[in-house]
């Protein structure tokens, strides 16, 4: 008697990736064979193309499969790959991936930084995932997204199945294993979400939740809020709103500018300050006349002994040292500089964006403090602008600055010796630096200026260090103030 056959289900098609433009973005083709691109008000010119790749175009506003034109096999493909480059390196798609079965999305990938492009990293039956302890899921809107600070782009949930089943990865899950189970997202998933670090291979055996499994030694030193509010604080690695927008102009009222005063009987200081303010020290003068300058004398700039003596008297090595704790512990090294910081770990860079200084070529330096000297770091003239033009429009200033310093923080220096609080001990030290630049311009009849961002991204690129090993975490605009005579704004 013969066995029955065993009836074997098809095997599911692999789901479809495809390219979409962002729900803000519109696509117009003029008769020249331009096609641009419009959003918020803003447009780019995407180049020429021909017809048939203008009318294929158009399938973006629904999606268009990666592998409908990845081939380049013909002209028309070749147009596609190009156009759609294009518009990712402006950051004005999105990736949708989706089941050939129903058509419904799985996830919708949008991209955190310029130029993401979806890649897949190789996985087999044997290799163990694992979150990220980066890696978080929270409510936007109507919508669950998964995203970490580590991650290009960040994964709108479309199906809630998927979310169960990122949970599950919590613990280190075998691929082979993790397939059996009900509700599997599929391995494309996976390698999407390896590649954006939102997971990462580790061993079976792998203690669980150890820190030395995932990154590198710089990534163990960082608390997760602290990495993330360094992420989203910033310029580069979000695609959220960033700046004085105004969001909730509408929704609820300014506070006034100087607290209601508590009730009870005042004690009035005012007959103190009087007396004395006949008899300030140089040092109050300086505190009363600083303000921040945005117009700066490109007829006359900044001259390199100028510079000199600022970063000398604000950030210039002063005195190392050496301390053995006497338990097993490693020395620790110190470098004292003339502003206060946080447990004496003197954590903050300065790399300066030269623009215009007498006697200084254009470029971008890095001050050495120890030796009191400028290292030039040879980066392109594309990122060297782009800095500088983000710091005018920054401060809506008229021009770029003469001199940009950027000031960066050895993470590490703080967060090996504080929990919790490392990263807000940084800036508090970025605070401290700052108005000591600010007091040396104005004592020596500079002007500067305090911008409140800066593109963590952009500095990675131009220094070639990983953003969670030494960052930018403020900025401060240097040169000769312009006589305009305008009142410069006071803060």
């Amino acid at each position: 008697m013969r066995a029955p056959e065993i009836k074997r289900g098809r095997r599911a098609a692999p789901p479809t990736l495809s390219a979409r433009l962002s729900s803000h973005v519109s696509l117009e083709a003029h008769a020249s064979g331009h096609i641009v691109a419009s959003f918020s008000g803003q447009s780019v010119d995407l180049g020429t193309f021909s017809k048939g790749a203008a009318i294929r175009a158009q399938r973006l506003r629904v999606g268009l499969p990666l592998t409908s034109f990845v081939s380049e096999s013909r002209n028309i493909d070749k147009e596609i790959q190009i156009l759609v480059r294009r518009l990712a390196r402006h950051g004005l798609l999105e990736y949708r991936l989706q089941r050939s079965r129903n058509g419904e999305d799985q996830v919708v990938i949008e991209p955190q930084i310029a130029d993401y492009w979806p890649g897949t990293q190789p996985l087999g039956n044997a290799d163990v995932l694992v979150l990220s302890r980066f890696a978080y899921m929270r409510r936007r809107g109507n919508d669950m997204v998964l995203e970490s600070p580590r991650a290009r782009a960040l994964f709108r949930i479309c199906n809630p199945k998927i979310a169960t089943a990122i949970a599950a990865l919590s613990t280190p899950q075998q691929i082979k294993r993790f397939r059996r189970q009900d509700g599997f997202p599929g391995v494309e998933l996976l390698a999407l979400l390896v590649d954006c670090q939102i997971l990462f291979k580790t061993e079976a055996t792998a203690k669980r939740g150890s820190r030395l499994a995932e990154g590198d030694h710089s990534l163990v030193l960082w608390d997760f809020h602290d990495l993330l509010f360094h992420a989203r604080s910033t310029e580069g690695r979000h695609a959220n709103p960033l700046g004085g927008l105004y969001p909730y102009a509408g929704v609820v009222a300014p506070l006034p500018a100087v607290r209601p005063h508590w009730p009870g009987k005042k004690i009035d200081l005012r007959r103190f300050s009087a007396a004395r303010s006949k008899t300030n020290s140089p040092i109050v003068k300086i505190l009363h006349e600083r303000h921040s300058t945005r117009t700066f004398d490109d007829q006359r700039p900044i001259t390199l002994a100028e510079l000199s003596r600022v970063l000398d008297n604000t950030a210039r090595v002063l005195s190392k040292s050496r301390v053995d704790f006497s338990d097993g512990s490693p020395l620790v090294e110190y470098a004292v500089r003339s502003y206060p910081s946080a447990g004496a770990s003197y954590e903050l860079e300065l790399y300066l964006a030269v623009g215009q200084c007498e006697g200084l070529a254009r470029g971008f330096y890095h001050y050495d403090a120890g030796g009191h000297a400028l290292v030039p770091i040879a980066v392109r003239p594309h990122d060297l602008e782009s800095l500088l033009t983000g710091a005018k429009f920054a401060m809506d200033a008229p021009a770029a600055p003469q001199v940009l310093i950027t000031i960066a923080a050895r993470f590490g220096r703080v967060s090996w010796k504080y929990c919790s609080l490392a990263y807000a001990l940084i800036l508090k030290d970025v605070g401290v630096l700052t108005q000591s630049l600010y007091l040396i311009a104005t004592d020596m009849g500079l002007g500067g200026c305090a911008i409140g961002t800066t593109n963590i991204e952009l500095f990675a690129k131009m220094t070639g260090i990983e953003f969670h090993a030494e960052g930018a975490v403020g900025q401060f605009a240097l040169g000769r103030s312009a006589k305009t005579g305008i009142t410069q704004q006071r803060p």
